[in-house]
């Protein structure tokens, strides 16, 4: 029977020899996130995780993107068996497209790489440069009504009324935030997941 699909993330802390130590953080901030192989630091200003959810994927890029401050490296392959107990001790074609993808992302756009021998796997990639293009361009009143409507699903009139500002400008932040085009890409990014870890699309 063949080895099952995986996806491997390896993340780099940008410019980490001059900024305080962020993985403590991130590791708090994905801790909810669920995991095939719990996020943990591997060496450095690096961790890394293994995930087979093609909704945990859209979760942590999302998070890693909006805070800035990573090389994304995303490998697609297989683990090799039996499933090691910490996501360091991993070997597999999963883990080498990992981490050539994250070193290569050091050099690329939005500082991330998919690497997979799939056709789905650059798909992917682009789909994932196109959401972060939309989310770079949200500022801290997009991200708030993002927020609300994301993660809390209130209406637009809901946000009006929890912020104290006018219907017209919460539209206006929703509109200016790309919050539509980031559910379609976040949509079509989960989809090309589960392609990759050979099930089917919604």
């Amino acid at each position: 029977m063949d080895a099952p699909t995986r996806i491997v993330l390896t993340v780099d802390q940008r410019g980490s020899r001059r900024a305080a130590d962020r993985i403590p953080d991130a590791l708090t901030a994905l801790a909810d996130v669920p995991l095939l192989l719990a996020f943990e630091r591997t060496v450095g200003d690096e961790f890394q995780g293994v995930l087979d959810d093609p909704e945990a994927l859209t979760r942590v890029v999302e998070t890693l993107l909006r805070d800035g401050d990573w090389n994304i490296g995303i490998g697609v392959g297989t683990i090799d068996a039996p499933l090691p107990d910490h996501a360091r001790a991993g070997r597999g074609t999963a883990y080498l497209q990992a981490r050539d993808a994250v070193t290569a992302a050091k050099n690329s756009p939005w500082r991330l790489r998919v690497f997979g021998e799939h056709p789905a796997a650059r798909a992917l990639e682009t789909t994932l440069w196109l959401w972060a293009a939309v989310l770079a361009r949200r500022t801290p009143g997009g991200w708030e009504v993002a927020d609300l409507v994301e993660r809390e699903g209130l209406a637009y009139v809901e946000v009006a009324q929890r912020l104290g500002i006018g219907q017209s400008a919460v539209s206006q932040r929703a509109q200016a935030a790309g919050i539509v085009e980031g559910r379609r890409a976040r949509e079509l990014a989960t989809d090309l997941t589960r392609c990759l870890l050979g099930r089917e699309a919604s």
